[in-house]
């Protein structure tokens, strides 16, 4: 939990220690309180006391009332300055964190979990911290203060504020331990409920096409009830302090006073205004002791959620990323856009088989080649080791002569224009996505993205659109039909003017005649640029310079379109299902 906090800044610091000075002054203030009310309950027993000396003692407790309310109001304007900022950074520090994970971590933690961390579990600790500062660093202060202002005061009452503290004391290690497993547990639920409510969403279009509402409505209602019991069984078990809380304080002030009439019942007539003026001070004080365990308890109540929540936090941010960069920006000198396998073998963190086994090829500048083989067969994660989704189990993936181990992320990256395959466009207009990802590069002319949105034949429906290039896209591009995400996504890859093209399955949505002209003019003006496509279909891949096939992770034939016709049984097999004999022979 405390390990949290080593992420607080120096001028946060300063804000918790002026808060700590007025919280102690006002600390100070409520504990005089007692006193002078003890000084006016002795001048209105003694004879002949005169009405301004009880009501400058009355003035005294008014200051003393308004000095702990203003010092109550800025400690509240300090913790939850403090808190916001700090909240504020962890969420922008984990945003980061996250930004760097390979994918292994990503499916480690899992995406909903990673959301909840970022939100609902940053919310707990600015909760904390807002609440921390005002009550559990005053509790202690007002407990020890109060206890040494009555301590021989009286024994039998001592005793009897002793008494009800081990009350509360035993009260609350009891219910702390049973609720503490079960805000452990429900920080999980809430990742589940999210993951079941995330799959929803993403998955509606399936859902409604299977008429699965009712399947899914019952895996969330089971989700939202394990959840709901959980905070059912904690909020129940909290809620029980309260009425303890009340009763032992009420205990406590009947038994002062009981204590206090026997006394004074058997003392002389001089020290019976000495008892009572003690009495109504001790009653005062342990009311504040009781008071600042009352406030213990409600951080109790938020500290076990607040302390899983730290403990999860953390984790995400003691991660080290296994990919991580290296040092090189540029390859060696006179090679660009040339990409090398050197005996890549792949196989996924915790698994037993290997997906690629002992993959070579080299592709030259300027040069297509494609990879096609059957599902399964690995192309997809061939082509993620270039951009380092992953990095190569066994063997080197080159470019331009230097291991991708090596090179910074950013560096790498700015060589390469992705397009996945499964097209992705972010929240804004035609243009911001089309000229996404600058990295502090001057942002894209306007003529930059007309050119790349037609040579991704998008021209026709982007200015068809009511805006044109400043059309809205909504989020994950839902607005805009498959093919034109496509298109949207390869024109963002041409934009980028990379050194090497990734195209994993890029043109499954196009129709046949979209698909040829697409490639003709990607062909004419990009020429001079190397370019790996995935791909299903023959007639996409036909003319690349070099089609590697893929079978069960090995590349099982290596070649040209007619080379490989005569060569490999794999690759003819595809091109026989899919092309005419006109079309094979020509």
């Amino acid at each position: 939990m405390l390990k949290i906090f080593k992420y607080f800044r120096s001028n946060e610091w300063i804000q918790a220690a002026v808060s700590l000075v007025f919280i102690v002054t006002q600390v100070w203030l409520d504990l005089k309180l007692p006193d002078y009310m003890a000084d006016i309950t002795r001048l209105v027993q003694t004879p002949g006391s005169a009405m301004s000396d009880i009501w400058e003692q009355g003035g005294y407790m008014l200051l003393c009332a308004l000095g702990s309310v203003v010092s109550a109001v800025i400690v509240g304007f300090f913790a939850a300055r403090i808190a916001a900022s700090f909240a504020q950074r962890l969420r922008s520090m984990l945003f980061a964190k996250v930004d760097s994970f390979s994918m292994e971590e990503i499916n480690r933690f899992s995406t909903s979990s990673l959301i909840t961390r970022s939100t609902n579990d940053i919310t707990q600790l600015q909760i904390l911290v807002t609440m921390g500062l005002q009550l559990i660093v005053k509790a202690p202060i007002m407990a020890v203060w109060a206890i040494m202002k009555i301590a021989g005061k009286g024994f039998e009452w001592s005793m009897a504020t002793g008494a009800a503290v081990l009350i509360l004391i035993v009260m609350i290690a009891c219910i702390m331990a049973f609720v503490i497993p079960k805000f452990k547990k429900m920080q999980t639920l809430t990742d589940n409920l999210n993951q079941v409510t995330r799959e929803n969403l993403t998955g509606l279009r399936v859902v409604r096409a299977y008429n699965a509402e009712s399947y899914q409505e019952e895996k969330f209602e089971q989700a939202n009830e394990e959840l709901t019991g959980t905070q059912l069984f904690t909020s129940r078990s909290m809620s029980a302090m309260m009425p303890v809380m009340s009763m032992v304080m009420s205990g406590l002030s009947l038994a002062i006073y009981w204590i206090g009439a026997y006394l004074i019942d058997g003392a002389q007539a001089l020290d019976k205004l000495t008892i009572f003026s003690n009495m109504v001070v001790f009653s005062s004080y342990a009311v504040q002791v009781i008071m600042s365990f009352m406030m213990l308890v409600m951080m109790f109540i938020l500290m076990p959620r607040a302390s899983v929540s730290a403990k999860r936090i953390n984790e995400v941010l003691d991660t080290e990323p296994t990919i991580t960069d290296g040092s090189l920006t540029e390859g060696q000198p006179g090679l660009v856009g040339e990409v090398e396998f050197k005996h890549v073998s792949f196989k996924y963190p915790d698994a037993e088989e290997y997906v690629l086994q002992d993959v070579s090829f080299s592709v030259k500048h300027g040069e297509t080649i494609a990879f096609i083989g059957s599902t399964g067969s690995g192309k997809s994660t061939l082509i993620n080791l270039v951009p380092r989704f992953f990095d190569a189990t066994e063997g080197e993936v080159l470019i331009d002569g230097v291991n991708v181990k090596n090179y910074k992320g950013e560096a790498l990256y700015n060589k390469i224009g992705y397009v996945p395959q499964k097209s992705v466009l972010f929240r804004g207009s035609v243009s911001s996505n089309v000229a996404y990802g600058e990295n502090g590069k001057e942002p894209a002319p306007a003529e930059q993205i007309e050119k790349a949105v037609a040579i991704a034949q998008g021209t026709e429906f982007v200015e068809a659109m009511e805006d044109g290039y400043y059309a809205e896209i909504s989020q994950g591009g839902t607005n805009v039909s498959g093919g034109q995400k496509q298109r949207l996504a390869i024109a963002r890859a041409v934009c980028r003017n990379p050194e090497i093209y990734i195209f994993d399955d890029s043109f499954s949505a196009l129709d046949y005649k979209t698909d040829r002209v697409l490639r003709n003019a990607l062909k004419k003006e990009t020429a001079g640029v190397t370019s790996m496509i995935v791909a299903q279909r023959i007639g996409t891949i036909m003319d690349a310079d070099q089609i590697v096939v893929l079978d069960e992770g090995k590349m099982v034939g290596k070649g040209t379109h007619k080379e490989l016709l005569e060569t490999c049984r794999i690759y003819k097999e595809i091109a026989t299902s899919q092309l005419s004999e006109e079309e094979l022979a020509s």
